[in-house]
């Protein structure tokens, strides 16, 4: 690896000017509040894409391409999924949670707004919801870190072990000195590389391969069956792949967004922004795949690390179609991803770890300068955690971000859709969902059950129980004045 590489110094520069942000954010960062949500000062543009490139995460250069790549279009039933449930996650949870948490004690994270909203005096809520956001956002993190190890790996023929600690240095570098705000803009600048990164990579790939007459000829003559949308799938297996959308619902790192626009108004634009670029991008890393069908089936010569490794696709695209230069861009675009995500997440668990655990149990009196500290440290803390369960080669980035994504969707993402759509949920039900959400997917994932996605049994069971559990009580006065007060405030305003 030369000093000289085009692709090193674009990469350099990369992790500089998001350092950068970093810095910038620290002076704008005075207490948890800021570190933690931004201080709720979030406009529309920087929500929408914030909360896209948190959820983009590098999964979307990596794993979906190279799934596609793989199996053709029967795979693209997941970004359909998304694409759906993304939009009803903005259209009934995104303006509504935004006021619930500022009507509900200013909650600065869910088991927060779990906390207040149904007035759990106990603590138990906020433990558990910590304790699941905890667990599998350490697997969340593994995956980005997996991601950027990769990248580095075939980038720079970096050993996997130093791969590992160079992906992941810089992006708890500047989440460790600027919060959420460096999250947030940092999130802004990676959502446009991406955006260019997938629009511009399957056109050059079409022109490569001959045009659409061409690709599409060689992709039919290399299977036929590539086209089939139901290719070697069955109804189960379309619903799992459609079931990808119920995880919005409950993933706190893209919540945490809505909870830090500034106001209501704002959420209908980002919410256009936001659907607007995932169509682009989903759209991009499906084409990165399909056309890859075509390119290495006539170029078998240079196909050799996407037959090892099908999540290297675009990873080999970029280097082969791009002078060094331009591939050093796109492949920032899958260090943005991976960046954008595991900050986020990092965020998310330093958190649960000083607002839902040091401040609430251990230090009440703790000063803010104290707070955002002990957050900063819960920041190493994490990633340390995640880098230690990322050290197996063999990992696979998809396979570990459905198993988190379902965990979220199924023990958070009813009780978040219920406890803004339904005044009578009580604080037993809320708790009743996040255990047998996360109990369903812990244990359908270890039988495989029938071959269906985890999440939607979790989902449907969760949202069973809260009903059920919810209708054996009642909510208290307090509970419906705060409720409706927060509904009259966002339909006022939205």
């Amino acid at each position: 690896m030369s000093v000289s590489n085009p692709t090193l110094i674009t990469f350099v520069i990369y992790i500089a000017v998001m350092v950068l942000i970093g810095l910038m954010a620290y002076r704008s960062t005075n207490n948890l509040s800021d570190y933690i949500l931004g201080g709720r000062s979030l406009g529309s543009v920087v929500t929408a894409l914030s909360a896209g490139a948190s959820d983009m995460s590098g999964w979307l250069l990596m794993g979906l391409p190279g799934a596609i790549y793989m199996s053709g279009l029967s795979e693209s039933w997941i970004a359909i999924g998304l694409i759906v449930g993304a939009y009803l996650n903005w259209l009934f949870v995104a303006g509504r949670l935004r006021v619930q948490t500022e009507h509900n004690g200013d909650a600065l994270t869910l088991p927060d707004y779990f906390s207040s909203r149904f007035e759990d005096k106990s603590g138990l809520l906020r433990i558990i919801s910590a304790v699941v956001i905890l667990v599998f956002f350490t697997i969340y993190c593994a995956s980005g870190i997996v991601a950027g190890a990769r990248l580095f790996e075939s980038t720079f023929g970096l050993s996997y072990e130093t791969a590992l600690w160079a992906g992941a240095a810089a992006t708890i570098a500047y989440t460790f000195v600027g919060g959420f705000l460096a999250v947030s803009w940092t999130d802004t600048v990676q959502a446009t590389l991406m955006i260019f990164a997938l629009l511009l990579t399957p056109i050059i790939l079409l022109l490569a391969s001959g045009g659409v007459d061409t690709t599409f000829l060689a992709i039919e003559a290399q299977d036929p069956t590539n086209f089939d949308m139901l290719k070697n799938t069955t109804f189960i297996g379309v619903i799992s792949l459609m079931g990808w959308g119920l995880g919005y619902f409950g993933q706190p790192h893209i919540l945490a967004r809505f909870m830090a626009a500034d106001s209501v108004k704002s959420i209908a634009k980002a919410r256009r922004i936001s659907m607007t670029w995932m169509i682009l991008c989903l759209g991009g890393t499906v084409a990165v795949g399909f056309f890859g069908i075509a390119y290495f089936a006539a170029h078998p010569e240079v196909a050799g690390p996407v037959t090892e490794n099908p999540e290297r696709v675009f990873i080999e695209l970029a280097k082969i179609l791009f002078n060094p230069w331009v591939a050093g861009v796109l492949l920032s675009a899958i260090l943005a991803a991976v960046m954008s995500t595991l900050s986020c997440q990092l965020l998310v668990c330093s958190s649960a770890l000083t607002e839902d655990f040091y401040k609430t149990f251990l230090r009440k009196s703790a000063s803010q300068v104290e707070l955002v500290w002990v957050g900063r440290v819960m920041v190493l803390l994490v990633a340390l955690i995640a880098i230690g369960m990322a050290a197996n080669p063999e990992n696979r980035v998809l396979g570990l971000v459905s198993y988190a994504w379902a965990g979220f969707g199924a023990a958070f993402g009813p009780v978040v859709l219920i406890s803004v759509i339904w005044k009578d949920m009580t604080r037993n039900g809320a708790l009743a969902g996040i255990l047998v959400g996360a109990i369903t997917v812990i244990v359908w994932k270890h039988f495989e059950l029938l071959g269906l996605y985890e999440i939607i049994p979790g989902f449907i069971f969760a949202s069973l129980a809260i009903y059920i559990v919810s209708k054996l009580g009642a909510p208290t006065a307090g509970m419906l004045q705060r409720f409706a007060a927060a509904e009259a405030d966002f339909r006022l305003n939205k």
